[in-house]
């Protein structure tokens, strides 16, 4: 079969488009036919090896450390089940599904995640992809095509669980940072349907889709920390109740003095900065809890694979690319100039 292979951390060389023996499911696994994957920062930094190391943050490292070579990228991933493995209902066979990219750390719904597809083990951007049975979520009743499905599961699968750890809910006000990428547009589509009225930051060109996720009002994210904080206060001048930042850097200095008293900050990236320095004075005097949120529980995930089922989530798809071309996604990805997911398409030259 034919997949995107990591060999190295390091650049665009590093991933290879090969051929590769297709894999066999195992007791209590499933083999799925691989009909669409998506891009996400995961896939680039694993690449790059940008997760660094506890006391070396410019170490190259995957998400949880070392990362195990050759290994196929690609941690979303929606399609077919063709084959199941000793222990698993032969009545999966030619489900349409969703799957949950993460590993947990133990059983029950409020497990952890502490590996992905993709980075641990491989991933979609294949024709096809080895999950435990226990990772799929059937999609046969989903108004969602393939594509759609497969922009589901990182971001908004991580945009989940920060508005769930976030207790995140109507009537609140949010905002929302990084919000044209895959989990900052997530958030703001998940968070307007949960009732909450949603600030975000973009950019001016970026605005008018992020409003029709579900903003209410943006601000420019190029604004200085000055211009910025004012930015927020004038669309937010009863102040913020939460804030899901997949950003970091400088705008937790400037906005955090913005949350309410007994408010929330939940972070699921960095991509503004690793390091940051702020007032600690803002935090521990406004009782303000400063949450870490990595991915999504199985709670969260099941959550989703609901509203996908019910139809009640709608991504938006910036670009279509042949997994072929998975070089050209990446860069695409990596220039920041869409608005929504950038989907692969195992296959398509044979559809």
């Amino acid at each position: 079969m034919q997949a995107a292979v990591l060999t190295a951390f390091g650049g665009p060389e590093v991933l290879e488009v090969r051929e590769v023996a297709e894999p066999r499911p195992g007791r209590g696994e499933v083999l799925v036919e691989v009909r669409a994957a998506a891009v996400n920062n995961t896939d680039l930094w694993t690449r790059q090896g940008a997760y660094g190391l506890p006391g070396r943050p410019d170490a190259p490292a995957g998400w949880r450390g070392p990362v195990t070579f050759p290994r196929i990228q690609g941690g979303d991933m929606a399609g077919v089940v063709r084959e199941v493995g000793e222990g698993v209902d032969a009545a999966w066979r030619g489900r349409r599904v969703l799957v949950d990219p993460a590993f947990y750390d133990g059983p029950g719904d409020d497990a952890r995640p502490v590996g992905l597809l993709g980075s641990e083990a491989d991933g979609g951007f294949a024709d096809a992809v080895v999950v435990g049975a226990d990772r799929v979520h059937d999609m046969t009743d989903s108004p969602l095509d393939d594509e759609a499905l497969a922009c589901l599961p990182v971001a908004f699968g991580t945009a989940t669980g920060m508005l769930e750890r976030g207790a995140i809910g109507a009537g609140e006000t949010v905002l929302v940072t990084g919000a044209s990428g895959g989990v900052g547009l997530a958030a703001v589509q998940l968070a307007a349907a949960r009732g909450a009225r949603v600030l975000a930051l973009t950019t001016p060109d970026q605005a008018a889709a992020v409003r029709d996720a579900g903003a209410t009002a943006t601000v420019d994210r190029h604004l200085g920390a000055e211009e910025l904080a004012a930015a927020v206060a004038e669309v937010a001048p009863d102040g913020l109740d939460a804030v899901a930042d997949v950003v970091g850097g400088p705008v937790l200095a400037t906005v955090l003095p913005l949350v309410t008293d007994g408010g929330r900050w939940v972070i699921a990236g960095a991509m503004g900065g690793p390091v940051v320095e702020f007032d600690l004075r803002r935090l521990y005097l406004h009782n303000v809890a400063l949450v870490g949120s990595s991915m999504h529980t199985p709670a969260h995930f099941a959550r989703l694979a609901a509203d996908a089922v019910a139809g009640r989530v709608a991504p938006r798809i910036a670009a279509r690319y042949a997994l072929a071309d998975i070089h050209a996604a990446q860069d695409d990805f990596a220039r920041s100039a869409h608005v929504g997911k950038i989907v692969v398409l195992p296959g398509a030259a044979d559809r």
